[in-house]
Parts: C-alpha cells; sequence; structure tokens
C-alpha cells in the first residue's frame, strides 16, 4: 500500500506491506519508505483563504517524486488524504486537478472526523504496556490540531478538530525573530480557548495517557532528549514530562529562526513555526492536566495505509 498525507506544513509519503498475521493484532506496518518533504501548502491561506500558486508548486515537485517512488516499490493500492490546508482555500479545485495528472489519483480531502479515526488507527496500535487507556490523542499539524479520545477495543469515542496548527499560530501572531512577550501572550491565549473547547467537548482530561503525533511533537520530544540527529527509533513512544515539554518551548520562542536552525534535530522547513507548535503541545498539557506525552511516530499516514488494507 502506498499512503500520501498531505497537510498545512509537509507531504509524506509511506508505502508499506502488511505484517506477517504471526506477528500479532498489534503488529505495526512494514515500512518500505518513509519520506517527509515541508512544503508549507497552507501558506498564506490564513489570511487569503487561497493556496499560492508557489506552494502548489512546492507540492507538485514533491508528489511527482513521491509517485516515482510508488511506481519503483510496485504498490498496488494508493490513497491520498489532504487535511486542513485544502478544505481551507478557495481555489482546492486547482491543487486537485494538479494532484490527478501527478500521481494518478484524485486526493480525498477527508473530514475531521474522518481526519481524527485515521489519526487514532495508526497511533494507538502498539503503544507501549504503560501506556493506559483511555488515549487523548493529539494531532498537531499546521493548520490545524485533532484532539481524540478512544480505547483500542472501542476504537474513537470522541473527535474534534480546531483551528490551532503551528503554521496558522506562528502566521497569526509570532511575527517576531524571536517573538516578543506580547505575541507570545496573544498566542497562548487564542490557543488556550481553542483548547479548552476541545476539552470541552471531548473528555480529554479523563484521559489516562496523552499521546502526541506529527512534526512539532516529534521535534519537542528529540530536543527534550538531547539528542544529537534525529531518530526515529528513540523518539517513537518516549515519554516525556510537562516540565520538559515546558523548558524546550521557552528555549524555542526564546530563540531566533537562526539560532533554531542550528538544534540538531531540527528540520529546516520546521525552524520557523517550531515555537507555535512547541507552544499548542505546552497549553494542551497545561489545561489536560498531563503530567507527561508518549510521542508516536505513526500518525495519520499509517491510519490512510491500515485504511488500504482494511477497505475501511
Amino acid at each position: 500500500m502506498a499512503a500520501i498525507d498531505c497537510g498545512t506544513n509537509s507531504i509524506r509519503l509511506l508505502v508499506a506491506d502488511l505484517p506477517d498475521p504471526s506477528a500479532g493484532p498489534q503488529a505495526p506496518l512494514v515500512d518500505l519508505s518513509r519520506r517527509m518533504e515541508i512544503v508549507r501548502l497552507g501558506q498564506g491561506v490564513d489570511r487569503t483563504g487561497r493556496l499560492a500558486p508557489e506552494a502548489i508548486e512546492r507540492t507538485r515537485v514533491a508528489l511527482a517524486s513521491y509517485a516515482a517512488e510508488i511506481e519503483k516499490l510496485g504498490a498496488e493500492r494508493v490513497r491520498m488524504c489532504a487535511t486542513s490546508a485544502s478544505r481551507d482555500a478557495s481555489n482546492a479545485a486547482e491543487f486537485r486537478e494538479m494532484v490527478e495528472r501527478t500521481l494518478g489519483v484524485a486526493p480525498e480531502v477527508v473530514t475531521g472526523d474522518e481526519e481524527a479515526r485515521l489519526s487514532f488507527t495508526g497511533a494507538v496500535r502498539g503503544l507501549p504496556a504503560d501506556a493506559r487507556e483511555p488515549y487523548l490523542v493529539v494531532d498537531i499539524g499546521g493548520g490545524s490540531t485533532e484532539f481524540v479520545v478512544g480505547t483500542r477495543a472501542g476504537g474513537v469515542e470522541a473527535a474534534i478538530s480546531m483551528d490551532i496548527g503551528c503554521v496558522r499560530m506562528t502566521e497569526r501572531h509570532l511575527h517576531g525573530d524571536p517573538p516578543g512577550m506580547g505575541e507570545v501572550a496573544a498566542a497562548q491565549a487564542d490557543i488556550a480557548v481553542a483548547v479548552d473547547r476541545a476539552l470541552e467537548a471531548v473528555p480529554g482530561r479523563q484521559a489516562a495517557t496523552l499521546v502526541g503525533l506529527a512534526g512539532s511533537v516529534t521535534t519537542v520530544v528529540a530536543i527534550a532528549q538531547g539528542l544529537q540527529e534525529y531518530d526515529p527509533d528513540r523518539i517513537h513512544h518516549a515519554r516525556v514530562s510537562y516540565d520538559a515539554v515546558a523548558d524546550v518551548t521557552a528555549d524555542l520562542l526564546g530563540k531566533t529562526r537562526e539560532q533554531r536552525l542550528a538544534i540538531p534535530v531540527m528540520h529546516p522547513g520546521r525552524a520557523d513555526v517550531i515555537g507555535a507548535g512547541a507552544l499548542v503541545l505546552r497549553v494542551i498539557m497545561e489545561r489536560a492536566g498531563m503530567d507527561s506525552v508518549v510521542a508516536s511516530e505513526h500518525d495519520i499516514l499509517d491510519g490512510i495505509a491500515w485504511s488500504l488494507a482494511t477497505g475501511g
């Protein structure tokens, strides 16, 4: 199966085989290729309501490379899901036509509910035994953050999507380099209102384990661990305390873009928005009363691949 997740900030590819049946019901997919490119598809969408031509072109270039990889590896089924940026844009049809020309399949602009289900499926499979249920899974993207509560056996119990992604919050509030105290306070207040609404809509405060997904979370966890290079195996299922997240967030918001770029685990395309992403995570932990977060490298991308395998 080939799964593509096109978000506001990044576009990612997973080509995978099903696990051997003898590996057990919680076995992960067998990765053949897992790739990520920062394309910033959602550049300016919060302000203009449109996808920028240069953003569509960056996405086309990455997608053409992915299409070649899919053909080389011989994937039999392909599914591409597009999330927040292409839901919001008035010129979404232009984006759709580009994808069909480049990839040969149409992108599915998934609903918030479907996005939540796919993220939850990908995230909870294979969680360690000490990660107690129910789970609050948060997927911090570029344009939005999904909040999902559920259990392994019961699946998703409740979900909601809020417009507090790292790109959207940076463009809306964090203009200084580094951002000023007033800018950070405004972003924090905006995030807190949205988080409180989300936690009222889903029983997030009753969850036993917070599971964090996507690049903002994994980057914060990598920094908290003091890694000198990005190592998915060490980040996947690592548990990091609230205090460590708060320290990393304060440090990132106090640095210039150049200083953030110098952090060994920092992807160059994430350096300008990681402060906002870290702030979203910190506020979620604070408002939900969570003293730690478990990071997962498996997320909506894995959920998309599993949907191809199971037909749903």
